[in-house]
């Protein structure tokens, strides 16, 4: 099982201030669960996040997919949501242009995503002028500190995200310790020895299902700990086919932080 420092200790130590709050709030509540809530209307959205709320130490939203999405019926509640629970938000825009163009995405249209989302990802396609892009829109548009995650794998079969693009990606994330906090990968990427602490935060991961038939692959909980993820990314296995998302929020919790001390209790 791969060797990690806890939570606890990594948060005194991290560059990033975002990565900083993440950890500490994770091992305040308890929980390496961020729950992915992918449903179309405001209603159904709010609703969700408030009843894991608890559970969670992030919300990850597809913002963009919300039929009835405006800024002060959709983000402004979510923002009292996320004081209320104690959780960060991350929007899952997977930005994948030019610098100067994913700034412009960032910081502005209908969705200001850099105002209210403590972390977004982006791919590493187009090089590293999108860190460079993103992180000019974060410090031009708030105060607060905000975090970036690179995308170096994906759960979906067949995709191309692996070998020398993971690789080259890596190398991009090696240019800023402060704004970019870690990878949505599959697996540890070390870094250790050269100073980098990179939260892992694994989508793909199921108690109950194997796959999804259309692409979407799951692994258990304990599988993804020992290859070094941070935090599991959960979305229909909380509240899918009728599932009661405050009972399966706590399982998947508890399921998560069940395997975290086992991988720092015995190492």
């Amino acid at each position: 099982m791969l060797k990690k420092a806890s939570y606890s200790e990594r948060a005194q130590h991290h560059k990033s201030e975002v990565a900083k709050k993440l950890l500490t709030l994770m091992e305040e509540k308890k929980s390496n669960l961020c729950a992915s809530i992918d449903v179309r209307s405001t209603s159904e959205f709010l609703t969700l996040v408030d009843k894991l709320g608890p559970f969670i130490c992030m919300v990850k939203t597809h913002i963009d997919i919300i039929d009835d999405f405006t800024y002060e019926g959709t983000i402004l509640p979510l923002v009292e949501l996320s004081k209320k629970h104690k959780f960060l938000i991350f929007e899952d825009r997977k930005f994948a242009d030019i610098g100067n163009t994913v700034k412009a995405q960032y910081s502005g249209g209908a969705f200001k995503i850099a105002k209210w989302a403590d972390i977004t990802n982006a791919h590493g396609v187009t090089g590293s002028g999108i860190v460079h892009g993103l992180k000019q829109a974060a410090s031009e548009t708030t105060n607060e500190p905000r975090g970036l995650l690179m995308l170096a794998e994906l759960s979906s079969k067949g995709s191309l995200a692996q070998g020398e693009y993971t690789q080259k990606t890596v190398e991009i994330a090696k240019e800023d310790k402060e704004f970019i906090i870690g990878f949505i990968s599959q697996r540890d990427f070390g870094g250790y020895d050269e100073g980098y602490d990179w939260l892992i935060m694994t989508p793909g991961v199921g108690l109950d299902e194997k796959g999804d038939g259309l692409g979407q692959q799951y692994r258990t909980v304990d599988d993804v700990f020992s290859t070094g993820t941070d935090l599991i990314i959960v979305g229909r296995g909380l509240f899918g086919k009728g599932r009661d998302p405050e009972a399966e929020g706590r399982r998947y919790q508890d399921a998560g932080w069940k395997a975290y001390l086992n991988r720092v209790n015995n190492q």
